[in-house]
């Protein structure tokens, strides 16, 4: 089996406002909704190890839930600490906009922890939740130390935090080097603004950086690519996926596009839609589709996942099984 690491943080939500006639939710949120997507997505022959560390105090949760997906790795569970885990406030203003306030110990990986438990791995899915994963220079020794291709969905290293735990959007710094450590680049909108007024300028950076491709995620409006090759996904073997992006001079023209989005009628819950998005992106592009084609399938994963409220059964969800409420 081809082994996929996932970074990220599992965070527990209590979520105001999404309905406003309902009461207020308590769930698994962060990086469970890119396990659910990875699960019901990945291609045969691919299997899940997460590289998640959980608090003392969510650890059995933790386990249950991913006991619930069927992709995992043989023995997989997240790494205990005794700290109190990532919990998150949600306040929804409207569907697309909220307030988030974060509170929780979990700390950073750093690569004296993570090298070993990558040697075996074909590829790795990083999404920053909160923003504490790892710091740069563990995510530069990541990139040096690991051979396979990495998908990186920044999104909260670029939200600060304040003294509350209200986070705020914010600049990267030394975004340069961060743009260098992943293969494929995911940002929002908002986040996008943040790291520069010139899209394609911006862009261009990262290519030049060393990655393959930046998708920026534009809500109901769908997702544009930007890339400086050919993006035909990867295929597993030899201990690392291996890429197969059309080598082409370092002065090809910058290709770019807006793959759009599936209506969605009667919009239920956004939360968690860059993540399954993300996660079924990566998904494809490790099963051999092209860039656009995976994007075309993060969308779909992206509509499913808003009719759908919570992580707790959202794999079958998407796998278009009947999930009991």
């Amino acid at each position: 089996m081809a082994k996929l690491g996932v970074i990220g943080s599992l965070v527990w939500d209590e979520i105001h406002g999404r309905d406003p006639a309902a009461a207020v939710v308590e769930e698994w949120g962060g990086i469970a909704y890119a396990l659910a997507s990875l699960d019901a997505h990945l291609p045969d022959g691919w299997e899940i190890v997460p590289l998640i560390k959980v608090g003392a105090d969510l650890a059995g949760e933790a386990r249950e839930f991913l006991a619930s997906l069927r992709r995992m790795a043989p023995g997989a569970r997240c790494v205990e600490v005794p700290v109190p885990n990532n919990r998150v406030v949600l306040y929804y203003q409207s569907a697309g906009r909220r307030c988030e306030r974060m509170a929780g110990g979990v700390p950073a990986w750093n690569w004296t922890e993570l090298g070993p438990m990558v040697r075996d791995l074909d590829a790795l899915y990083v999404n920053f939740l909160s923003g504490f994963e790892m710091c740069l220079g563990t995510a530069e020794s990541l990139r040096r130390g690991f051979a396979g291709p990495i998908y990186g969905d920044l999104h909260s290293l670029l939200l600060g935090m304040q003294g509350d735990g209200v986070r705020v959007l914010q600049p990267l710094p030394s975004a340069q080097s961060w743009f260098g450590c992943f293969d494929v680049i995911q940002v929002n909108e908002e986040e996008m603004n943040q790291l520069g007024p010139d899209p394609l300028m911006l862009a261009a950076e990262m290519l030049g950086a060393g990655a393959s491709a930046l998708v920026v995620t534009l809500g109901p409006r769908g997702a544009v690519y930007v890339t400086a090759g050919r993006l035909d996904g990867w295929t597993a073997g030899g201990g690392a996926a291996t890429s197969r992006l059309a080598v082409q001079p370092s002065s090809s023209p910058i290709t770019t596009a807006l793959v759009p989005a599936e209506m969605v009628e009667s919009p239920t819950d956004p939360t968690g839609c860059g993540d399954v998005f993300g996660a079924a992106v990566f998904a494809r592009l490790l099963a051999g589709d092209a860039l656009p084609e995976a994007i075309a399938a993060g969308n779909r994963a992206g509509a499913r996942n808003v009719s759908y409220r919570g992580a707790s059964g959202l794999a079958s969800h998407l796998r278009g099984e009947l999930v009991a409420p």
